[in-house]
């Protein structure tokens, strides 16, 4: 039907058409899904967690099936209601010998809590693990240094009950006890030592940083940023917002915060991301990033008070333990007490274990004054 001089021209020149074809549809294809996504809607369903005020982008979100994901941890947790007393029991410092905490409860509220502390952190050594392998008559004794850490960490237990409620119960009532950390384990995972210098072909400032390590989250910041920040108790701070300002390591004669320490706060911010599972809009205003009072998220001033409340059980409960840890269970670097830090609790969750109430159930736990139950 066509001229002999086209046919022989397009059989002398032939061309791809299937090339162009499946260009063609593969962007009519994306069109196409794309019109569907705006019709219909996004087909994997996100919720977002509203931050600060609307309308200036602070918000986190997130996946729906991956905000109904349950912690793992939580269904292997033990509790148990407590006996209210009617007056008149046995108290625990008059039955059993050596009781320097918890003696003000009732015998039956005394071994009820000693079980669950066996199902929280040694379920499969039981009782042996702090009292040994002896009768009962040997039960007082303190000669096993995990009776001596368990008794003071029972101490920092009320105290963060009962001093850090501000933290600890921001959104509800939830508290902490011995499961919050250990979830079964004998030691909490994401407990941190001292690792001092990470780069041994460097000196100075570099030689904490540019090798990936769990404290820096696997990245080239500073691994000291836990040490400094959770131990020393050294203000976090940044650089000088203006441009072009000269930033040498921090001194008498400048005290400017430096570029390193820059570096270091980023590394613990980074460190805070990956604990609670969030981006930084959680806590910081994305408007006005490096603003205090008066323009950050409730969440804010939450994390000040998790940063000074790790401060203090750093410092007053478990760095004093450190001649009472075996070898063994000390640093490997520098032979220092374990110590922790968010993700000792929140495990990569906004709240440990999604929010649950552990205290409900456990008021001895609650304070160090005797408990009132309900």
């Amino acid at each position: 039907m066509l001229p002999k001089w086209f046919d022989k021209w397009n059989r002398e020149n032939p061309t791809d058409i299937f090339g162009p074809a499946i260009l063609v549809g593969a962007l009519g294809g994306a069109v196409f899904v794309a019109i569907l996504l705006v019709t219909w809607g996004q087909p994997f369903a996100t919720n977002s967690m509203q931050t600060g005020p609307r309308g200036t982008g602070m918000s986190v979100p997130e996946f729906s099936a991956a905000l109904a994901k349950p912690d793992p941890t939580i269904e292997n947790y033990f509790t148990a209601e407590p006996f209210v007393p009617e007056g008149g029991e046995a108290l625990a410092k008059d039955v059993y010998q050596n009781v320097q905490v918890l003696g003000e409860l009732t015998e039956d509220n005394f071994n009820r809590l000693m079980n669950a502390m066996t199902q929280w952190v040694a379920p499969d050594q039981g009782c042996a693990y702090c009292h040994g392998d002896g009768d009962l008559e040997t039960y007082g004794s303190d000669d096993l240094y995990t009776k001596v850490v368990s008794r003071r960490m029972i101490q920092m237990t009320q105290t963060i009950n009962d001093g850090w409620a501000g933290h600890v119960n921001a959104n509800k009532e939830v508290g902490v006890n011995c499961y919050t950390c250990h979830r079964g384990e004998n030691v909490p995972s994401e407990i941190w030592f001292k690792i001092g210098p990470v780069n041994q072909a460097a000196a100075g400032w570099s030689a904490i940083q540019n090798r990936a390590t769990m404290i820096s989250q696997s990245t080239s910041l500073p691994s000291d940023a836990l040490e400094k920040y959770l131990l020393d108790g050294e203000q976090i701070v940044v650089h000088d917002l203006e441009s072009r300002v000269a930033g040498g390591p921090a001194s008498d004669d400048n005290p400017l915060p430096s570029i390193q320490n820059t570096e270091r706060t980023y590394s613990l911010m980074n460190y805070f991301s990956n604990s609670l599972g969030v981006n930084c809009v959680f806590c910081h205003n994305s408007r006005a990033f490096y603003a205090a009072a008066g323009e950050v998220t409730p969440q804010w001033s939450t994390a000040g008070l998790g940063i000074l409340m790790v401060q203090e059980l750093n410092n007053d409960y478990l760095v004093p333990l450190r001649d009472v840890y075996p070898a063994e269970r000390l640093g490997p670097v520098f032979a220092d007490a374990p110590k922790v830090a968010c993700k000792t609790c929140h495990k990569a969750y906004q709240q440990p274990m999604q929010g649950l109430n552990v205290i409900a159930d456990w008021p001895e736990l609650a304070s160090s004054e005797p408990p009132v139950y309900e």
